[in-house]
């Protein structure tokens, strides 16, 4: 049987104030920050999850929903939704935290795909993904159908490259 494993212990939260390194004039972050902190998150609990180097194989989707300033406190949450053979979809949430107002907004939500490699950088089996809570069954639920749109769309630009007379 492959081995399996849950969630719970290889979860990553990760928090950092935002400075003025991280902003634009204005005083609202980049999102290209925002995007390093979801792919940052992610690889840890893909490599907790595995106990191997991953590498980020796709972003598949990113939804920015409100701004991030400096002074700001984000807290980005990663989580493995689902397991392939090779591969594993992680699900992040971000938080942003006026710290002096108290006050919490859904920053960001991201979908990635990490691929777990070998000694030699090629891809490698990786555990099967025990699904213990509600939580766990949804967010695997949802994973399986991004899957199959990822893969279906994945084989519809092969297809156009190929034939570009189809598109």
């Amino acid at each position: 049987m492959k081995d399996q494993r849950n969630t719970t212990e290889t979860n990553a939260i990760i928090s950092r104030v935002m400075l003025p390194q991280d902003a634009n004039p204005a005083g609202i972050v980049h999102g290209g920050v925002i995007m390093k902190g979801i792919d940052n998150a992610a690889g840890v609990a893909a490599v907790r999850y595995t106990r191997r180097i991953c590498v980020t194989a796709s972003i598949d989707r990113l939804d920015v929903h409100n701004p991030c300033f400096i002074g700001n406190l984000i807290t980005v949450k990663a989580c493995v939704n689902m397991t392939g053979k090779t591969s594993m979809e992680i699900g992040v949430r971000v938080e942003t935290e006026d710290l002096l107002a108290g006050t919490k907004a859904h920053l960001a939500s991201a979908y990635l795909t990490f691929v777990a490699l070998d000694g030699n950088n090629k891809p490698v089996g990786v555990p099967s993904l025990k699904r213990v809570t509600p939580e766990d069954i949804r967010r695997n639920k949802e994973a399986i159908a991004r899957r199959k749109l990822r893969l279906a769309e994945k084989s519809n630009e092969k297809e156009c490259q190929s034939h570009t007379g189809k598109c």
